[in-house]
């Protein structure tokens, strides 16, 4: 191969690195993720496990695969409250894997940003819930780092969710605030971005039904020439409560994107495992009085 040629396809390979990375570039959370948890309403109070298994496949040209898991999302709802509201801790280190077809040919695994959470929770009474979290993603520096799904700086999120609980439906609009930072490198830089998720589920005995969807866009460039990116997706979920485990399965499809490069189709799942609930305190003993 003449040399003209090698650096030909150099160039070719390395502008098919930049645009697939920019499927991963955007939102810090994941769009969609909370789909299917009503995230506005206070829980029991204990310990509780989330953990988040998922994998999609975007069509890109070559196509891009990415599999991400949450093994431990701890959650501690307290009996402590502030201004009526629940308080609540949580953290999280994900992990995730890229692949991205030939000739690209990557294959990347490593730690996700770890995450650390306050909540506040309100029941507001009739079916009706609202939380807000404050949360921080810690810096990291993995193999992911280097083509932009993790990032080596901190940077803040906040969320604001309305769930309505009542005869067995679950209605929650989620919205999800989240910081960037500028510069050329990536993984050193991201824009600022907005989440919305929406779950409408109903629940029939142990089942649970329903469509979901979700929608995320930038809101700032991180670069000169960066393509701010947006999309929206729909799907659908159904759920089974097994007891002290409950499990739901989400399948998701873009139905609009726009510089993603192609449409995802992703496979979700939440596991939700209590692991220490606080003891319901003892009816109080009634004494008749005689007379």
């Amino acid at each position: 191969m003449k040399l003209n040629q090698i650096a030909g396809a150099m160039t070719a390979v390395g502008l098919l690195l930049l645009n697939t990375s920019n499927a991963f570039a955007g939102s810090e959370l994941p769009p969609g993720v909370s789909t299917g948890l009503a995230l506005g309403a206070p829980l029991p109070e204990g310990v509780y496990d989330v953990t988040i298994p998922t994998w999609g496949s975007r069509s890109t040209n070559p196509a891009t695969d990415v599999g991400a898991l949450v093994p431990a999302w701890l959650i501690w709802a307290t009996p402590y409250h502030i201004l009526g509201g629940q308080v609540g801790l949580a953290v999280a280190t994900p992990v995730a894997q890229v692949s991205i077809d030939n000739p690209v040919g990557l294959n990347k695994s490593g730690v996700m940003n770890p995450l650390l959470e306050f909540r506040l929770k309100w029941d507001l009474g009739n079916g009706f819930n609202f939380g807000i979290h404050e949360d921080v993603y810690l810096p990291v520096d993995s193999e992911l780092t280097n083509i932009g799904v993790s990032y080596n700086f901190a940077s803040f999120m906040q969320i604001a969710s309305f769930s309505y609980l009542k005869d067995g439906w679950n209605l929650t609009a989620t919205g999800v605030y989240g910081t960037g930072r500028n510069g050329d490198r990536p993984g050193y830089n991201a824009p600022d971005w907005f989440n919305y998720d929406l779950t409408a589920t109903k629940t029939f005995g142990k089942w649970e039904v329903g469509p979901i969807a979700f929608g995320s866009t930038d809101l700032s460039s991180p670069h000169v020439g960066y393509l701010r990116q947006s999309q929206f997706a729909v799907g659908g979920l159904i759920g089974y409560n097994f007891g002290p485990v409950d499990i739901q399965l989400k399948l998701s499809r873009d139905v609009y994107q726009s510089n993603y490069g192609g449409y995802d189709t992703r496979f979700w799942s939440n596991i939700i495992v209590p692991i220490w609930m606080a003891p319901t305190p003892p009816a109080p003993t009634v004494v008749a009085a005689k007379y």
